[in-house]
């Protein structure tokens, strides 16, 4: 696990982004699954947008509808048993979800990739990794096999894999772990995508290797302009690459903010139990913090917000009433950009 020092000073911002609006902005998205059980209800009114040479994170833990999100997006979520009963996903202006699967076919890999959480089940290993990079060239581009080899062994350089010409012909088992992510990062970089999804890009690598692939993508995206999507459940790792943050709870955002803000004023209970979770070099010997409890399961919701049963701070009302998404504000009542909480009691949260 990523640690991170309390006592230097907040991340400060990034200038990511531009003028020309957002490449991606997903607008009320839900997501059901139905089964024998029931409906699970895994999205539910997801919003939130990325633009060019911008990173979001997007935080909260298994279960909490980060990677359904990403999937409904990249068009590869099975249906059935999955749903999307209500929502819009508009990429560059056009929504996604009204297009024909041939149409989003062509979006996928060119316009928008994906990098996988499990590198090596995503890497088939009857193949060779220069196979594979090369797959993105013949059947998009049309190249040759020769023609291809030659780019997939410029892809491997340009993630910094050692040795690119001689290691071309190698399987995914001949590669450590971050060799093999930094494989799946030139898959998705291959036709120089407007917009990345990472989905948990550094899970089972140990810290430097983390530090490592971040530092990558963070060059990669300011060398091509893309926007960033970074799926993780670790704070740690988002510090000091993201722009933006929106975390997640049982299918919900339950706050967004500045990614400079948040560490420094969380807006909600369950933002501030992550951020109280994370080891402190200040703090060395103490037990860790954390967050009682278990996420709800998504069959059998509870009533009212769904993070009341571990919520230190939880009263009747957040039994009763889901909170909507409020702006945050200062306590003379000025807005603060870019900042919103669900939570009934945020000001509490914020201010107190």
């Amino acid at each position: 696990m990523t640690t991170i020092d309390k006592t230097a000073t907040v991340p400060a911002p990034r200038n990511g982004g531009d003028n020309e609006g957002p490449l991606l902005e997903v607008r009320d998205l839900h997501v059901e699954f139905h089964t024998r059980d029931g409906v699970a209800k895994a999205v539910n009114g997801v919003n939130y947008s990325v633009s060019a040479g911008e990173t979001l994170a997007v935080l909260g833990e298994s279960g909490s509808g980060k990677s359904v999100t990403a999937q409904a997006i990249m068009g590869i979520l099975d249906m059935p048993p999955g749903k999307i009963p209500q929502g819009e996903i508009f990429f560059r202006g056009q929504d996604m979800l009204k297009m024909s699967n041939e149409e989003r076919r062509k979006i996928r890999g060119s316009k928008i990739a994906m990098i996988f959480q499990d590198a090596l089940s995503s890497l088939n290993p009857v193949l060779t990794v220069g196979y594979q990079l090369g797959e993105m060239f013949r059947v998009h581009q049309g190249l040759s096999k020769k023609e291809a080899k030659l780019k997939s062994i410029e892809l491997m350089d340009r993630v910094k894999i050692p040795a690119a010409k001689a290691r071309v012909d190698d399987y995914p088992h001949h590669f450590s772990g971050g060799m093999r992510q930094r494989i799946m990062i030139a898959m998705a970089m291959a036709l120089e995508p407007d917009l990345i999804i990472a989905d948990e890009p550094t899970t089972a690598l140990d810290v430097t290797v983390q530090a490592q692939v971040m530092d990558l993508l963070a060059e990669l995206q300011r060398e091509m302009n893309m926007g960033l999507i970074l799926i993780t459940h670790d704070l740690g790792v988002v510090a000091d690459v993201a722009d933006k943050i929106a975390v997640m709870y049982a299918g919900r955002i339950v706050e967004t903010a500045p990614v400079h803000e948040i560490y420094a004023r969380p807006a909600h209970p369950y933002t501030k139990g992550l951020l109280e979770s994370i080891p402190r070099l200040d703090q060395k010997g103490q037990e860790l913090f954390a967050i009682k409890g278990l996420p709800p399961n998504l069959l059998r919701m509870p009533s009212g917000c769904a993070f009341n049963p571990r919520c230190t701070a939880a009263q009747d009302i957040c039994s009763s009433e889901i909170p909507v998404l409020h702006s945050v504000t200062e306590q003379d009542g000025s807005e603060l950009p870019g900042r919103k909480s669900a939570c009934h009691f945020w000001k509490e949260t914020i201010h107190g």
